[in-house]
């Protein structure tokens, strides 16, 4: 991995055609939010981006910078992968058949290990660097129970100058001992992360309950007044993942009108609340999510590795009632899902909507890993678009990555054909290279 050209404090262009959104496709059409530069031009100062347009009308303003032309490439923003478990790393791809099942025979396994602070370090630099080898820039993050995952990964992170999300997991019943913390400690150990590392340079906490049935009622409170005391923190967690689970949580919370209500109880609904996967959700669970303006998460290769079903990209975005649309984010869920790769990620999406009447387009779905994820994290006036004032995260794409997709490309007629062949056919080969804040992360 380079971290050295350029540094992210010089002024500096670059040259090549870029895509980026300056709407929600799924509410004004694709053909009025996606913007195409044939010939664009992005000059970065400082890492951040001061121009960022045809090249035509830019030009003027490149006396004494440096331009770096990318012709025959694409360039993105960079991706935005809202939620993923760095910790699962070493059992991505584990035969799993359901999800608790999963759990029970991999995660909780590997996950005891990250008290060692050197392997969850280890463990860190390799996710990190899997992270800038196929795109993407920013992660809302799981760490494991034991502070130590959280304060190895904040420091790779923060030495790279990244954009990160992340948080000690919450989980105090129904796991494992060695998985298990109190209301109390949790309480008190994610605080003293949280006030180490939240807004530190690029970083971000998140309060991290693993899900409902893992927390007892007392340490989902302590979670809630936390979030109350920070509210610039996130909030993180599972929903409505799998039917069994959903039947768990009605007899563990049989006092809750149903599992949206439980968080909802506790204070854990809100801006910059997430909630992963969210694929049973009732009606008036939605309903919940948009007047809070809550966020959901889509994890397609998870939910289809894991056989938990599929998410209603209708109802999330395209209510019949505008304002009932729900902040929706593109994640890839390792170690459940089974790619790092966005690119694949934004391919499953596409076959999780054909199998449930909804037809994803490729704008729609390359929103969903940029624009749309970052206002799913209300970063969107920091990251998530490319366009004047924001920080310069970047993915460099090569159509031609591969024979095969060399030889597709020639019969691409349009910018949408484009996409949608690399987000069906491409993986972390077509990512030349990766900017961060104006530093190169992947490539020359």
């Amino acid at each position: 991995m380079s971290n050295t050209q350029p540094a992210g404090n010089e002024r500096f262009a670059i040259r090549g055609p870029f895509i980026t959104f300056n709407n929600n496709p799924f509410s004004v059409g694709d053909e009025n939010a996606l913007v195409h530069e044939s010939d664009g031009l992005i000059i970065i100062n400082d890492g951040t981006i001061e121009y960022a347009g045809a090249y035509s009308d830019g030009a003027s303003r490149l006396e004494g910078c440096e331009v770096k032309s990318f012709p025959n490439h694409l360039i993105t923003p960079g991706f935005i992968d809202t939620h993923v478990h760095y910790p699962q790393l070493p059992i991505i791809g584990a035969y799993g058949a359901q999800l608790i099942d999963w759990l029970n025979t991999y995660t909780f396994v590997a996950e005891q290990r990250y008290d060692d602070l050197e392997y969850a370090g280890q463990v860190s630099r390799i996710f990190l660097d899997e992270l800038a080898r196929n795109g993407t820039t920013t992660a809302a993050v799981y760490c494991t129970v034991h502070p130590n995952s959280v304060e190895a990964f904040f420091q790779e992170a923060h030495a790279r100058r990244l954009r990160m999300i992340a948080g000690k997991m919450l989980m105090d019943r129904n796991a494992p001992e060695a998985l298990q913390d109190t209301a109390q400690s949790g309480y008190d150990d994610s605080l003293t992360l949280l006030q180490k590392w939240h807004e530190k340079g690029r970083l971000s906490y998140a309060i991290t309950p693993r899900f409902a049935p893992t927390s007892t009622e007392a340490q989902l409170e302590a979670a809630g007044a936390l979030w109350k005391a920070h509210p610039s923190a996130y909030m993180q967690t599972h929903v409505s993942e799998n039917k069994d689970e959903v039947e768990w949580v009605k007899e563990l919370f049989p006092d809750r009108a149903n599992y949206i209500d439980v968080y909802a109880h506790y204070g854990l609904t809100g801006p910059r609340a997430l909630f992963g996967h969210a694929i049973y959700l009732e009606e008036t669970e939605w309903h919940h999510l948009a007047e809070t303006d809550s966020s959901v998460i889509h994890c397609p290769t998870s939910n289809t590795f894991l056989g938990s079903g599929f998410f209603n990209f209708q109802r999330a975005l395209q209510p019949e009632s505008a304002g009932l649309a729900v902040r929706t984010g593109l994640a890839t869920d390792v170690g459940g899902g089974t790619s790092l790769c966005m690119l694949k990620s934004m391919g499953e999406a596409y076959k999780v909507g054909q199998l449930s009447g909804y037809s994803v387009s490729a704008a729609k779905a390359f929103y969903l890993a940029t624009r749309g994820a970052a206002k799913a994290l209300h970063l969107d006036n920091k990251i998530g678009s490319i366009e004047a004032g924001m920080e310069a995260d970047l993915v460099v794409l090569n159509p031609a990555s591969t024979p095969l997709l060399e030889f597709r490309t020639q019969y691409c007629n349009s910018i949408e054909e484009l996409l949608f062949v690399q987000m069906t056919l491409a993986d972390e080969r077509a990512i030349d290279t990766v900017y961060s804040a104006g530093r190169v992360i992947k490539g020359a």
